[in-house]
């Protein structure tokens, strides 16, 4: 008797330890140059960081730089080929947004040893209406590099064309939609086939309010075997108080 009781009590306590599991994947912060430790809400997000405002690994004084150029987030220069135009310069805004902001990518991120960060993520989903979007408004800009993660020319303190580059069309650079999504970050995204209102991509545009992207990676975290069906649905307070009282009864 004894013993089925320590029994159901540790199955009792996995439990309870699968779910708080389950939940740090799927809210969880990125250990990242300007990353919070932990998602929350943040009182005020700048421009079309907004939609992250409930829950936003993101501060404001972030998300005002993510509007800047040559911004100290990362001293990046969008105008290493020219002035890039407003239309394709907002996805680019969009896309830090996403990166420094969403708390949802916790099934995509990795660890790494780089200087400026300890994690990131790779082969995120896009939905392809948002790479197909980001593309054909940046499709006459100009650059001179298909990976824009590395191999700049850092002597001026931010990024310029290394030697033996030249200016190219986006177009000439990026022949698709999804060479652009795919290799632009070293594979932080891959073009999905999927659409947004399939509930199986994650979506950088969308409006205030509930974030799309949630279900998104609940999907993919038991896709991936991160977590388990059962443990990955939220569990009320109430709940996690009885589970832990009547573990504490069975010991």
């Amino acid at each position: 008797m004894y013993l089925r009781r320590e029994m159901l009590g540790v199955t009792l306590l996995l439990a309870l330890v699968s779910v708080a599991v389950s939940e740090d994947i799927l809210n969880k912060c990125m250990d990242g140059k300007h990353h919070k430790k932990t998602p929350g809400a943040e009182g005020k997000l700048f421009q079309q960081c907004k939609p992250w405002k409930s829950n936003a690994c993101c501060t404001a004084n972030t998300t005002e730089e993510a509007h800047e150029d040559n911004s100290y987030l990362y001293n990046f220069n969008w105008n290493h080929c020219g002035i890039m135009s407003s239309s394709c310069k907002r996805h680019f805004i969009q896309d830090t947004c996403f990166y420094e902001c969403s708390p949802h990518l916790g099934p995509w991120i990795q660890k790494v040893n780089q200087s400026w960060r300890n994690e990131r993520i790779i082969d995120v989903p896009i939905c392809k209406e948002d790479c197909n979007g980001w593309w054909e408004d940046c499709k006459n800009d100009l650059t001179c590099k298909e990976n824009w993660h590395k191999g700049w020319d850092w002597s001026t303190g931010t990024n310029i064309c290394p030697a033996g580059t030249k200016c190219r069309k986006f177009t000439d650079v990026f022949p698709t939609p999804q060479s652009m999504c795919e290799k632009i970050w070293s594979r932080s995204y891959a073009y999905s086939m999927f659409e947004r209102s399939s509930g199986r991509c994650m979506q950088m545009w969308f409006d205030e309010g509930t974030n799309p992207n949630e279900d998104v990676a609940r999907y993919y975290a038991v896709e991936k075997g991160l977590i388990n069906g059962a443990a990955s649905f939220s569990l009320p307070a109430s709940l996690f108080g009885l589970l832990a009282f009547l573990s504490l009864l069975l010991f």
